[in-house]
C-alpha cells in the first residue's frame, strides 16, 4: 500500500447510506447502490459493522448479523478497488472474528468472482448450503 495511506478501523461507527453506496460503487460489489432507504436498513439492522477508513473516506466494510453464540453471517465484505490487495479485507474479517469470539462460526456467501479470495484469508469452502433467493 502507498505509504501515505493511514488506514484506521472502527467497530459499529456511524456510516451514512451515501458513504455505503459510494463504497459499494468503488469496490465493485453488487448491491442496491441507489436505494438509500434499503442501504440505511442494512446498516441499522446489522449486529456488527467493522469499517476501514482513510482519513474521512470509508474504504472498507465488513457487515455482519449474529447471535453472538453460535453463528455469524458476514453479509458484506467490500474494499474500495484502489485499496484492495493490501490486507484490508483480511483485517476486517479478523476484527469481526475478534468481536464474535471463538465459539461462533463465521459464514458467508461468495460472489463467483471472489471464490479464490476467501480461502486465502482463512475460510474453508463448504458445499452443504442452501438459499431462497430474494425477489428484488
Amino acid at each position: 500500500m502507498n505509504n501515505n495511506y493511514h488506514v484506521t478501523y472502527e467497530i459499529n461507527s456511524m456510516i451514512t447510506p451515501e458513504q455505503l453506496s459510494n463504497l459499494f460503487i468503488t469496490s465493485g460489489i453488487k448491491r442496491p447502490l441507489q436505494d438509500l432507504e434499503r442501504l440505511s436498513k442494512m446498516l441499522k439492522n446489522a449486529d456488527i459493522t467493522i469499517s476501514a477508513w482513510e482519513q474521512d473516506k470509508l474504504i472498507g466494510i465488513a457487515r455482519s448479523i449474529t447471535d453472538y453464540s453460535y453463528c455469524c453471517y458476514l453479509s458484506d465484505l467490500a474494499v474500495d478497488k484502489a485499496y484492495q490487495k493490501h490486507g484490508i479485507g483480511k483485517k476486517l474479517v479478523e476484527l469481526t472474528q475478534e468481536e464474535i469470539g471463538d465459539e461462533v462460526a463465521l459464514i458467508l456467501l461468495s460472489s463467483p468472482t471472489a471464490m479464490e479470495y476467501y480461502p486465502k484469508i482463512g475460510f474453508d469452502k463448504i458445499d452443504n448450503g442452501f438459499k431462497i433467493a430474494r425477489l428484488k
